[in-house]
């Protein structure tokens, strides 16, 4: 059985450790179930990211989608940002790894509710699936600027690489008020 907490940093987060079971041919894990996320919407889409060392993705948030993240391969560094208004957690950062951290895989799955600003670095050569409770709509795609002082995010790598997009995306406060979604969030 998965065990499961809420993020100590970020509301509505919730950090998932997966039950595997080892033997002389390897291992299985189940990383995903549906009931492991009661107020959670049914996953629509899978996607898969393969990543060089030193990349950055994001920061990207959505108003309507919530994204599940499991690192099969590689080390990650994950980075939230709570955006949403009047959420307790509303401003608060939190950075943790995710996937093979000293040769060894944490088999860490990530819940990402609407409104909380993601994005990783990749630490080593790595793999990322997520899947969305929406299926991909350009206008819920938003971004933050990964280097914003304002989130204080430590990457973990020297001269990032970064899609053209995500070197483009706005500061923390040049974010249009109403791209940024209330606490609770209404869908």
């Amino acid at each position: 059985m998965a065990t499961f907490h809420e993020s100590a940093s970020i509301e509505g987060v919730v950090e998932v450790i997966p039950q595997v079971f080892a033997d002389d041919r390897g291992y299985f894990v189940e990383t995903y179930r549906r009931e492991w996320f009661g107020l959670g919407r049914e996953m629509v889409q899978g996607n898969r990211g393969n990543r060089d060392a030193g990349s950055v993705v994001g920061l990207h948030f959505h108003l309507h989608q919530a994204d599940y993240w499991y690192v099969p391969s590689g080390h990650a560094r994950v980075v939230l940002h709570d955006l949403r208004i009047g959420s307790p957690t509303e401003g608060a950062t939190q950075m943790l790894d995710m996937g093979e951290i000293d040769g060894i895989n944490e088999h860490l799955g990530l819940f990402i509710p609407p409104g909380v600003a993601h994005g990783f670095s990749s630490l080593t050569d790595c793999v990322i699936t997520y899947l969305v409770d929406g299926y991909y709509n350009t206008a819920d795609e938003l971004g933050v600027a990964w280097d914003d002082p304002e989130i204080a995010a430590d990457w973990g790598v020297q001269n990032p690489i970064l899609s053209p997009r995500d070197a483009a995306n706005p500061r923390r406060c040049d974010i249009i008020e109403r791209h940024r979604p209330p606490y609770p969030l209404r869908t």
